[in-house]
């Protein structure tokens, strides 16, 4: 169980750490200002650790099941 645990919360983390490279390099255009820069990475650390939690349950779901 605890191998398991491992395995799906490195798969989450590697899918949210890809979204969030994603969403920096497309989505969010480099900052003119201080205040640019914390929006951007807060919606990017938003998206990605949703998107970390959320692959990292489907995997959980699906070894249970």
């Amino acid at each position: 169980m605890k191998n398991a645990a491992i395995k799906n919360g490195l798969i989450g983390g590697i899918m949210g750490a890809i979204m969030s490279g994603l969403m920096n390099y497309y989505l969010i255009p480099f900052p003119k200002t201080i205040l640019a820069n914390v929006i951007g990475n807060s919606m990017s650390g938003l998206l990605s650790g949703f998107m970390g939690g959320f692959i990292g349950l489907l995997m959980y779901m699906k070894h249970k099941n």
